[in-house]
Parts: structure tokens; C-alpha cells; sequence
């Protein structure tokens, strides 16, 4: 199974654009390929019953939970808002994410 070609990655940040997190916002610490999912900072937090192990304790511990791809967009910091994207090469060959409301560059 070949993994797809995401319009995010690990560091972005990004706005829920449907289910119970929707208008939310959060920085992307992983991305699942395999799964079509992203892991937000913060957002869809489920619980977890955690036994006991060597010295870290056990209990009940919320931690985020994955977000399909498709229910995230691209956050600009310069429109407030989530946006699409649009990929150009510069002069000297590098790839780069432009908004495609303002122009302005996503990359960080």
C-alpha cells in the first residue's frame, strides 16, 4: 500500500474543519500515512486505562487521539483563517506552500 501525498505536515499548524472538534486549532505532531490521519496537539482527546508499569503509574491518562486528513486545512496566520494551498518553485528550485487567498509563503 503506497501512501498518499499530504497537503500538510509535522509542525503546521492546522484548523478542524468537521466533527466534534470543528474551528479548533492546533500544531500537527504526527503524521499517519497509512491511515490518512494526523495526530493534533491538544485536540481529540480520548481517555486510556493504563496498567502499572516499573515506576511510571497506573491510571486513567487522556492523550490525542488521530483526525482524518481531510477534516484538517492549513492554518494562515496572515488571513486568520484555514486555506488551500498552492505549491510554486523559486528561482534557485525549492518547492514552496503559498496561500492562495494572500500569496503569502506557509512555510515555516
Amino acid at each position: 500500500m503506497q501512501a498518499t501525498k499530504s497537503h500538510v505536515s509535522k509542525g503546521d499548524t492546522v484548523m478542524v474543519v468537521a466533527g466534534k472538534e470543528k474551528n479548533k486549532t492546533g500544531k500537527i505532531l504526527q503524521l499517519l500515512p497509512k491511515k490518512d490521519s494526523v495526530i493534533v496537539e491538544g485536540l481529540n482527546m480520548v481517555k486510556r486505562h493504563l496498567k502499572a508499569r516499573g515506576n511510571e503509574a497506573g491510571g486513567i491518562k487522556e492523550k490525542e487521539a488521530s483526525i482524518h486528513i481531510s477534516n484538517v486545512m492549513l492554518f494562515c496566520s496572515k488571513c486568520a483563517k484555514p486555506v488551500r494551498i498552492r505549491r510554486t518553485v523559486l528561482e534557485n528550485g525549492e518547492k514552496q506552500r503559498i496561500c492562495v487567498k494572500c500569496g503569502s509563503s506557509l512555510e515555516k
